[in-house]
This record gives structure tokens, sequence and C-alpha cells, in this order.
């Protein structure tokens, strides 16, 4: 009775997907984003929202941000 094949590792099959992406002409990049689950950038946005709110031109920031967002979309 022979053994069942072993599965290949991932190392193998994460290197394989990759090989087929570069084939369809795609490369790999790395993209860092802030982390929005931090405290920091929590306060850090409040610190902004704070300094918008508080502008003199936030009725004109705030006119800009309504006739640019989609407010129908669901």
């Amino acid at each position: 009775m022979s053994a069942a094949p072993r599965p290949r590792p991932s190392r193998d099959k994460v290197s394989a997907y990759r090989e087929r992406l570069r084939q369809q002409g795609l490369r790999p990049i790395q993209l860092w984003v802030p982390d929005t689950r931090s405290d920091a950038f929590a306060a850090e946005a409040h610190r902004q929202a704070l300094a918008v709110a508080v502008s003199d031109r936030a009725r004109d920031d705030q006119q800009f941000i309504d006739a640019v967002s989609d407010l129908d979309a669901t």
C-alpha cells in the first residue's frame, strides 16, 4: 500500500502563485498605511477634525465636502 502524496508546503504554493501573477505582467508591492485601530491615530484624527471645525474656513470646507460627496449612495 502506498502512502498518500504529501501536500506541498505553503511557501511552494505561494511561490507558484506569485510566479503566475508575474507571468500575467503583475509585480508585487508593499504598501504601509496608518493603523486606524491605534489610539495615536484616533487622537490625531480628532485633533485634525477640531482644527478644521474651528477654522474660519470651516463653512467653505464643509460646502466643498458636501458638493463632492455622493449622499445618495447606499
